[in-house]
């Protein structure tokens, strides 16, 4: 099975476009349904020591799913059948096995999903606290506000240049998801903090910054991961003592809420976003409209 899994996810690289981050999604879901059949404590003996796909069925695949309902939630699990649906169409078209036998699986049905997100007053709570003109307390404001000026993805900052700021038209180059380019447009605020930054790098270093060399490093010069990034974000959350955690995904979230409670059109929120379908955006409009049923109860006089 590992050996088809491998050949599944040079596929997805070199037909479908998809990104390394979302080809190590595939493989980390594969993988751990290898695991899970190769464990004789899953009382599936025939598989202990090699797993062909052709022995893998309807019952092997619902006893799998009964299993991460121990430990995952329902979104988790649609996701990860969602996976093997894949990998076995997959198989299917190679004509390694002759049906997809997770396609009758019934997909967990998911809860309603509220994006975690900041209210206005403590973002700029945020912002506004974070002092300090050490290179990093720089490097980390400049981060924090370009998530929340521009309401990108996390990757998509790490794999950002210095070239990829254009200062004069205020606006973000980015590599999004499919490798799909857009220019999102950043605030006045984030760009001032990317420049003072830059030019405390350029001071420290003694040497100009080229044009490809990554937008934000790390402390030992490389470019900073994603990882840092969460870090650093739940650090600077806690040294404020934030009534709330916050992510970087929680930060593209309150970009968008923010918009959207201020009258953004949905369509165009979709576009600064990156989404490829409207409905993924329209999960934002259940803070939005939580606002609204407040207004109303507040302001109409027959509520």
């Amino acid at each position: 099975m590992r050996r088809w899994v491998e050949n599944f996810i040079e596929a997805l690289s070199a037909e479908k476009g998809f990104s390394p981050n979302t080809c190590r999604a595939y493989q980390n879901d594969l993988e751990q349904f290898a695991a899970y059949l190769e464990d004789s404590a899953n009382g599936l003996p025939a598989m202990e020591e090699k797993v062909d796909v052709r022995d893998v069925d309807e019952i092997v695949i619902r006893s799998y799913l009964g299993f991460l309902y121990k430990k995952n939630q329902k979104s988790t699990i649609a996701r990860k059948l969602s996976t093997l649906r894949s990998f076995f169409r997959f198989l299917v078209k190679r004509g390694v096995v002759i049906r997809n036998p997770a396609e009758t699986v019934v997909t967990p049905k998911r809860g309603s999903f509220v994006p975690n997100y900041l209210p206005v007053d403590e973002i700029f709570r945020l912002l506004d606290g974070m002092k300090g003109e050490s290179i990093l307390d720089l490097r980390n404001l400049a981060i924090i506000e370009t998530l929340y000026s521009t309401g990108v993805r996390v990757a998509e900052l790490a794999g950002m240049d210095v070239e990829d700021v254009d200062f004069d038209k205020g606006l973000v180059r980015v590599i999004g998801k499919g490798d799909k380019e857009r220019l999102p447009p950043v605030g006045e605020k984030a760009l001032g903090c990317i420049r003072a930054y830059l030019d405390k790098r350029t001071y420290a270093t003694g040497s100009g910054i080229a044009g490809n060399d990554p937008l934000f490093l790390n402390s030992r010069g490389g470019r900073l991961s994603t990882r840092s990034i969460a870090r650093l974000l739940e650090k600077v959350v806690r040294q404020l003592g934030l009534l709330r955690p916050i992510s970087p995904h929680g930060l593209r979230h309150t970009f968008a809420t923010h918009l959207l409670d201020a009258g953004a059109d949905l369509r165009a929120v979709q576009e600064l976003l990156g989404h490829a379908s409207l409905t993924t955006t329209q999960r934002y409009t259940h803070v939005s409209i939580d606002r609204l049923m407040e207004v109303y109860d507040k302001a109409h006089p027959r509520r």
